[in-house]
């Protein structure tokens, strides 16, 4: 049924957001709670085995933070740094690569077949580990000590430490089983809200300056389609099993645009936002073009 679809449910939201966004402000409150949601819903499947052996735990997590902070970063700022001509839009691709990975990195895993374990001690590690990366790259390419380690704590809690905890609860009194048939469609529902407000939030940006968007498109572009297709294929020229590359995909291509453009609104201007804002949608276009050209099985759908 189409409105089950995953890839249906997404690409109508994103088409309705652009002529039609005016409910996104009031849908806002909803989106932190929505990705808590899916989370929860992806770790339900996460055996509590994982924590057991550190040698498990140290192989994803630097795997993770050489492909999102090493790779991707690195990719962002030199291509900023070549492609930048404002100020404002540098400032804000140094937050995007100083950020952690996105935690939609775990949920799109899991609706991708990737390997959820791998996707969520990297996820776990890279947002550890931004505690320190991230002061101190933001420090050392902009030249100011402004990010708070409180507001990464609060994502490492709300998005990952809570749907973690309530995800072992429901495996604990045995509910996980009876959610599974509504998985899909809670999952699927949720994504499509996230995608509505989050592109209905910035249509006057996207309808009313085209032009000054140029060059944050093309970054967005090469930082996720094309990165995304050379690791796809360098990992299964390696010989990678396909849903570890699946993993390894979304670590080096999704960063936390929603935490970079927070930052750049609370500490800089709207126009510092701007390549965070397309990097958020972006990363939505990028995960409807996954499902498809990976032939995924919808969970849910029809």
């Amino acid at each position: 049924m189409w409105w089950r679809n995953r890839n249906v449910l997404l690409i109508l939201s994103l088409i309705l957001a652009l002529p039609a966004g005016q409910a996104a402000p009031y849908l806002e409150p909803l989106v932190l709670p929505a990705l808590g949601l899916v989370m929860t819903l992806a770790l339900l499947e996460v055996s509590g085995e994982i924590f057991r052996s550190a040698k498990n735990l140290v192989w994803p997590v630097v795997v993770g933070l050489a492909l999102n902070f090493g790779l991707n970063g690195g990719l962002v700022l030199g291509l900023s740094t070549w492609l930048s001509a404002r100020e404002e839009f540098f400032t804000g691709f140094v937050l995007i690569a100083a950020v952690p990975p996105a935690v939609a990195v775990v949920p799109f895993t899991a609706l991708l077949h990737g390997d959820r374990t791998f996707s969520f001690l990297a996820t776990i590690g890279g947002y550890l580990a931004a505690l320190a990366l991230t002061p101190l790259l933001a420090v050392g390419l902009l030249g100011t000590a402004f990010i708070h380690p409180f507001r990464i704590f609060k994502i490492l809690f709300l998005l990952i430490l809570l749907p973690l905890l309530v995800s072992r609860l429901l495996r604990r009194a045995g509910l996980a089983p009876r959610l599974e048939p509504w998985k899909g469609a809670l999952t699927n529902w949720s994504f499509a809200l996230i995608t509505y407000t989050i592109v209905g939030l910035n249509r006057d940006l996207f309808l009313g300056q085209p032009l000054a968007l140029v060059s944050p498109i093309v970054i967005a572009l090469l930082s996720t389609f094309v990165l995304g297709e050379v690791i796809f294929r360098a990992a299964r020229l390696w010989g990678i099993r396909k849903d570890l590359a699946v993993s390894l995909v979304l670590l080096g291509t999704l960063k936390n645009a929603a935490l970079a453009g927070g930052l750049a609104l609370n500490l800089f201007n709207q126009q510092t936002a701007v390549p965070a804002t397309v990097c958020a949608i972006f990363l939505i276009i990028y995960f409807i073009w996954l499902s498809f050209w990976h032939g995924t099985k919808q969970e849910g759908g029809g």
